[in-house]
């Protein structure tokens, strides 16, 4: 699939997605569309990832089980972001975290990389650090949001700062190895994904 005609169909399927959202009597409806939307939007940047080799395979999967089983550990012992607990919005979970999570991780790290890759930022500390900063900005807009249409709560219905450190090193890892990874790194509908999705939540996080 060409850049160019996936970027339309990102931007596309997330301005349905934020009317859905925005429009009372169309809420539930949406909330039961997002696993799907998730998976949609995985498909079409390994269809944009030109290059699929062994490494980018292993990327994936490392992303998506660290993903997993840090939030797994999360929910289970509430002492790495805090107390918290998933709702229904995200789908089928495991032990209390849904699978469709590592799924989110992939889409926030793989995006991220690309567009640091898009703007040049080629010394790897500064990929890792500005990378991280932007996952765990985009962590705080989607905070508040997250709690509004149940896609997980808080005890006390408060974030812990210690959610916000743990984003920020945790992504910096994942972005540590996707940077290490061997794969050709010019999936420019990436970059959209992180921008449009940034604008999503920005959004959402203003109506909240």
């Amino acid at each position: 699939m060409k850049f160019k005609t996936c970027s339309l169909l990102i931007i596309l399927f997330y301005s349905v997605g934020l009317f859905g959202f925005l429009y009372t009597p169309t809420v539930d409806l949406f909330k039961q569309l997002v696993p799907f939307h998730l998976l949609l939007m995985t498909g079409l940047l390994i269809s944009t990832q030109h290059v699929r080799g062994r490494s980018f395979w292993i990327f994936l999967a490392m992303t998506y089980v660290a993903g997993f089983l840090i939030e797994l550990a999360g929910t289970q012992t509430g002492l790495i972001f805090g107390s918290y607990a998933y709702g229904s919005t995200l789908g089928l979970k495991v032990f209390g975290t849904p699978l469709m999570i590592g799924v989110n991780w992939i889409l926030v790290i793989y995006s991220v990389g690309m567009t640091l890759v898009q703007f040049r930022v080629s010394n790897r500390y500064a990929f890792v650090s500005l990378g991280a900063a932007s996952v765990t900005l985009l962590d705080f807009l989607i905070e508040p949001v997250a709690m509004k249409y149940d896609y997980w709560d808080w005890a006390g219905g408060v974030v812990p700062v210690q959610n916000y450190i743990v984003w920020f090193f945790f992504s910096a890892f994942l972005l540590f190895l996707f940077q290490r990874s061997a794969f050709p790194k010019d999936n420019r509908s990436a970059s959209t994904l992180f921008f449009v999705q940034f604008l999503f939540f920005l959004i959402l996080y203003l109506q909240v």
